[in-house]
């Protein structure tokens, strides 16, 4: 008996290691590198992981390598925004609005060449929900959402949600008549580095703006205005396109997420009204983050690998044949002849008035967004048990995302909607699969 229960003790301990394991190696699903790095670009993805994972402080501080915070910001790594590498998710575990979606401002209709729209006067591009001590927090946000439903051919029914963002508690007056309130939900960064090396040219040969070839899809590239050159290029990262490197959308995640400074955004996130912010200690160094680390965030950020997909062979051919492919280009050629499968042509397609945010970014209008990557989509749920999809959030489920679709994906939308529910899933555990 006492051998019995022995070998019993024995064995639930070398299953509870295993599945501790596997655990484990879930995790770290979206926190691989790529298995080429050199000995010193393995140690340039290491140093750019620290600063993307461990808490910045604010100034002053004995830490001088990681002090500065501030003095508005909403959180103080990059992972709180991104677990594990992952995308957001609309609530924290205590049932709070999570950090991971952040609240923008713009004001309505307006727009200029810095930017791409124009920032609210007293609380700029963004809402800020921490202060340092003595710098009064800017707002808190708020989420309420509006029932509507969505009916397949068969008569069965999903409800959707569609988000109502607001804000309280803010810290220095009213916001302006005219500020649009919009959320935004932090993006997974797997594959980030590849689809930097797509050429411009690349992205422009799947142009079709005045849609001639009549097949009710117009896309086209953001043009936006690179801060590190002045010049104006082609976007491909951020929902609309408005970041032109990862470089760059790192650097701007730095200012308007941590408020930290880099040599791309040397000052720091207030505003001409907001004194206490102005005034606040900053740190000893001219810049909060030194091109040394901005760099090696960048190269971290850069080089995480794209997981594995499973094959579903005939959800694909569903996926393909219902016009899902026409935007989620399945491959892309990297400049180097590469192909790589994102799906994800990068441009800015009208997604209709159900999914428009009365937000422009540049040369996107409100009802327009870039066709968001699918590669690694289904791992977000194995990783993170994360079930938020869509710019906002506002999708529970891959199901609810494409039932969000309109615009110039209606007809896709609509083609989905009239399969039979085997021919659904099918295209579900496709997409759950990647």
């Amino acid at each position: 008996m006492i051998f019995r229960l022995a070998t019993a003790i024995v064995l639930f301990g070398a299953c509870a290691l295993a599945n501790h394991l596997t655990t484990i190696q879930t995790k770290a699903l979206l926190s691989q590198a790529y298995g080429n790095l050199s000995n010193e670009e393995s140690e340039r993805f290491i140093l750019g992981k620290s600063f993307f994972r461990i808490p910045w402080v604010e100034a002053p501080s004995a830490t001088t390598a990681r002090d500065g915070l501030g003095p508005l910001f909403s959180a103080n790594t990059c992972i709180s925004c991104h677990p594990h590498n992952g995308a957001g998710s609309v609530y924290g575990s205590n049932g709070e609005i999570s950090r991971s979606l952040v609240t923008r401002f713009s004001l309505k209709a307006q727009s200029d060449s810095k930017n791409g729209f124009v920032p609210e006067p007293i609380y700029g591009a963004q809402l800020s929900i921490n202060g340092v001590k003595g710098v009064p927090f800017e707002g808190k946000p708020t989420l309420l959402y509006e029932r509507v439903m969505s009916e397949y051919a068969d008569g069965s029914r999903v409800e959707l949600r569609r988000p109502i963002p607001g804000v309280k508690e803010l810290g220095y007056g009213s916001l302006d008549a005219d500020t649009v309130i919009a959320n935004r939900l932090a993006p997974a960064l797997i594959g980030m580095g590849l689809l930097d090396q797509i050429s411009d040219a690349e992205i422009l040969s799947r142009e079709d703006a005045e849609d001639k070839d009549n097949d009710g899809i117009s896309g086209r590239a953001n043009r936006v205005m690179d801060p590190i050159t002045g010049k104006s290029a082609i976007g491909r990262f951020t929902w609309k396109a408005s970041a032109v490197s990862v470089r760059h959308q790192v650097a701007s995640a730095f200012h308007n997420d941590m408020g930290l400074s880099t040599s791309i955004y040397p000052h720091k996130n207030c505003t001409s009204k907001q004194a206490e912010c102005l005034n606040a200690p900053r740190g000893r160094d001219a810049l909060d983050v030194s091109d040394e680390r901005l760099n090696a965030v960048t190269f971290y950020v850069s080089h995480l690998r794209i997981p594995k997909p499973s094959v579903n062979k005939k959800g694909e051919a569903l996926f393909a044949q219902i016009g899902c492919t026409s935007c989620h280009t399945p491959s892309v050629k990297l400049s180097d002849g590469t192909m790589i499968e994102p799906y994800s042509d990068l441009l800015l397609h009208n997604m209709g008035e159900g999914l428009s945010d009365n937000r422009k970014e540049f040369d996107a209008s409100e009802r327009e967004w870039r066709t968001a990557p699918l590669w690694g989509i289904g791992k977000r749920t194995l990783v993170l048990n994360q079930r938020n999809y869509l710019h906002d959030g506002r999708a529970r489920s891959i199901e609810e995302a494409i039932l969000w679709h309109g615009g110039e994906a209606r007809g896709a939308q609509e083609r989905f909607r009239a399969l039979g529910s085997a021919d659904r899933r099918a295209v579900l555990n496709f997409l759950e699969g990647l």
